[in-house]
C-alpha cells in the first residue's frame, strides 16, 4: 500500500516522542507533569448551567459558521480588546485554533506563487500544525530561527528577496509558544509592510493573548486597523482554551478579511465540523465575560513571580512576557529532561521536539519547555526540584 511521501519525513509528535524517551525509566520521585500546555485553573462557573439549559441542542445540526449571537459576541470582544470594528462576515467559528490554522492554509495558499512552489514561513521552534499545513498544500515550509538573538521572534525580513517573493503565508505566534515573547506594535507594522511588499498573508496565532505579565500584547488586527492595512493581509486566530480554561470545549475563531473568511467558510461547508450548539452557547457567554479572564490572568501572574524568585540569578533565565511556558537554557534538552525524570519525577519537554533542523542547527536543542499550568504549590515544588537537579 502506498502512502503520501509529503509526510514521510515528519518526526513523531512531541508527546509520543517524550514517552519513548522517558517511559522506560522509573521516575525518581513524586511525578509532577509540566509538559503539556493544558490549563488546570477552574473553568468559569457559568459553563455547567448553560450546557444543562441547552442539552437539546445536541439533537440538531448546528450552524456551520456560528450562531448570530456567537458571532456578535466575538466581534464585540474584538472591538473591546483591539479597537477593531469587524463585521460578522469577517469572523468564522472554529473547533479550537489548531483546526483553523491548518484549514486556513488549505483555503488560502495558492498552488504556485510567481510560477514557483509557494513558501510558508514559520518560526523555529513552532506549533507543529504550521508545518503539516504547509506540506498538505504542497508548499515549501521555511523554518526561521526565533532565538535570543532575534528576541525569540522570527526575523522574516532577513530572508533573501528570492525567498520572500515566493512566500504565500507567514505564521507568527504572539505571545510565542514556547518562548513567551510578545510581538510589539513595531514588529507587527514591519511584518504587515513586508507582507504588502511581497504579497503574502499573515496567520497570527494569538491563542495566548490574554495571559500576559505586565501589559496586554498588541494584536495583529489592532495594528492592522491602526496602519490601514489591507484586511486580507492578516487573519487572527483565538481560542477559549487558555483564555477561559476550556481546552476541552474546542472553541475558537478566526477573523480577518471578508474575502478570505468566505473562502474558509466555503471549504468548511464541505470538510469541516461545526461546533455543537450547546458549545456555541457557552462560547457566547465566555467571549462576553472578562471577570473570569482577569481572575485567571492574576493566577498566572502570581506564578510568574514565583518562577522569578526560584530562578533568581540563573544565567539565561527569562520569565515570559506572555503565555504560560518557561523556556529554560540547558546544555542538552533531551539529556536534561531524562536526568530530571530519573532523579526527581518532574516531567518536562525537550525544546528540540518543538523545533526542526534548519541550516544544520536545531534552535530548541539546548532548551526545555516547562508548562506553568499546575496549581501554584505543585508548580513551585516542580520548579525547585528542576533548579536543584539541573542548575544546583
Amino acid at each position: 500500500m502506498a502512502f503520501p511521501e509529503r509526510f514521510s519525513n515528519l518526526p513523531d509528535y512531541a508527546f509520543p516522542r517524550l514517552r519513548k524517551l522517558l517511559d522506560a525509566h522509573a521516575p525518581g520521585g513524586e511525578q509532577i507533569a509540566m509538559t503539556i500546555g493544558e490549563p488546570r485553573h477552574p473553568m468559569p462557573e457559568f459553563v455547567g448551567p448553560i450546557l444543562a439549559a441547552n442539552l437539546a441542542g445536541f439533537g440538531v445540526y448546528p450552524p456551520n459558521d456560528g450562531t448570530p449571537e456567537l458571532l456578535s459576541a466575538i466581534t464585540g470582544w474584538i472591538k473591546r480588546r483591539y479597537g477593531a470594528g469587524l463585521n460578522e462576515d469577517q469572523v468564522m467559528v472554529l473547533n479550537g485554533t489548531r483546526e483553523g490554522l491548518f484549514n486556513a492554509c488549505v483555503a488560502l495558499c495558492p498552488e504556485t506563487k510567481g510560477g514557483k512552489t509557494p513558501v510558508v514561513l514559520m518560526p523555529n521552534p513552532f506549533y507543529q500544525v504550521y508545518a503539516v499545513a504547509a506540506l498538505s498544500v504542497g508548499a515549501e515550509p521555511v523554518y526561521v530561527p526565533a532565538t535570543a538573538a532575534t528576541g525569540f521572534l522570527p526575523d522574516y525580513a532577513s530572508l533573501p528577496p528570492a525567498v520572500l517573493d515566493r512566500v504565500a503565508v507567514a505564521y507568527i505566534c504572539s505571545p510565542a509558544n514556547p518562548q513567551g515573547a510578545v510581538a510589539s506594535r513595531t514588529y507587527w507594522r514591519d511584518l504587515l509592510a513586508l507582507a504588502e511588499r511581497h504579497d503574502f498573508v499573515i496567520f497570527a496565532d494569538e491563542c495566548y493573548s490574554e495571559i500576559w505579565r505586565t501589559a496586554p500584547p498588541p494584536g495583529a488586527l489592532e495594528v492592522a486597523a491602526e496602519v490601514g492595512a489591507n484586511p486580507e493581509r492578516v487573519f487572527s486566530f483565538h481560542s477559549l482554551s487558555k483564555r477561559s480554561n476550556l481546552p476541552g470545549l474546542r472553541s475558537g475563531f478566526v477573523a480577518g478579511g471578508a474575502r478570505g473568511i468566505a473562502e474558509m467558510r466555503k471549504l468548511r461547508s464541505f470538510a469541516g465540523a461545526p461546533l455543537p450548539l450547546p458549545i456555541q452557547r457557552v462560547s457566547e457567554a465566555a467571549w462576553a465575560d472578562e471577570i473570569h479572564v482577569t481572575e485567571n490572568r492574576a493566577l498566572y501572574q502570581d506564578k510568574f513571580r514565583a518562577a522569578d524568585e526560584i530562578f533568581s540569578g540563573l544565567q539565561g533565565f527569562q520569565c515570559p512576557e506572555g503565555g504560560f511556558f518557561l523556556w529554560l537554557p540547558v546544555e542538552d534538552g533531551e539529556a536534561a529532561a531524562l536526568k530530571l525524570w530519573r532523579e526527581t519525577g518532574v516531567r518536562v519537554l525537550p525544546g528540540a521536539y518543538l523545533s526542526r533542523d534548519a541550516g544544520g542547527q536545531n534552535p530548541g536543542m539546548t532548551y526545555l519547555r516547562v508548562a506553568l499550568v499546575a496549581p501554584k504549590e505543585e508548580m513551585q515544588r516542580g520548579l525547585i526540584q528542576l533548579r536543584d537537579c539541573l542548575y544546583g
